[in-house]
């Protein structure tokens, strides 16, 4: 059976979503090989025609993730003010929606302890991807003209925003979690983007 030139790509660009999803949802060390390719709807066999281990896939994937995000911080970055910028982001980030959705959401919230934990090319890869996160979500929000400031203050506020959606992730009580959401939603925008600041 003789297939198109780009199957190989189109395949390989299957495993690598399929894995980001399901490393997201379920953890790294939680996921074999055998679900992701059943999760891209292919055999186990066919996994190492396009990557010699786990440990690959776990890199390609990680980066594949944070770059999903840069639609959003487009759209964010485009927007005429200091404050609408923060809104949009701690709106979207601290949503319900977004909480209840690990596969599709920010990789720092569902990998990021687990990838603290983590040796080797992995753990090297998803730290570069993460820099290189931080640096485009730095240059969408600009929450100052000053480098090093506008640096600080995006990674304070990335900070806020990740740890508030593992706890809200953490509890089980859907009022409670809703409250934790609720009560970072208003710190965030109190801090980051007050009434009188544009």
């Amino acid at each position: 059976m003789r297939y198109a030139t780009d199957h190989k790509v189109t395949t390989r660009s299957r495993i690598v979503q399929a894995a980001s999803e399901v490393f997201r949802e379920r953890g790294v060390a939680a996921t074999g090989v055998d679900e992701v390719m059943r999760r891209a709807g292919l055999t186990h066999g066919g996994f190492y025609a396009h990557f010699r281990g786990k440990s690959e896939l776990v890199a390609v994937a990680c980066a594949s993730g944070f770059d999903a995000g840069r639609v959003n911080l487009e759209r964010i970055a485009a927007l005429p003010n200091r404050r609408d910028r923060v809104r949009a982001l701690v709106l979207s980030y601290l949503s319900p929606r977004h909480r209840d959705n690990p596969a599709g959401g920010c990789l720092v919230a569902a990998l990021g302890f687990e990838a603290a934990r983590s040796t080797g090319p992995s753990r090297l890869s998803y730290s570069a991807a993460l820099q290189q996160h931080r640096a485009r979500l730095a240059a969408a929000l600009r929450l100052s003209a000053d480098e090093k400031q506008n640096e600080r203050l995006t990674t304070a506020l990335l900070g806020q925003l990740v740890g508030a959606l593992i706890l809200a992730r953490s509890v089980a009580d859907p009022v409670e979690s809703a409250a934790v959401l609720a009560q970072a939603r208003q710190t965030a925008l109190e801090h980051f983007a007050p009434k009188n600041r544009n």
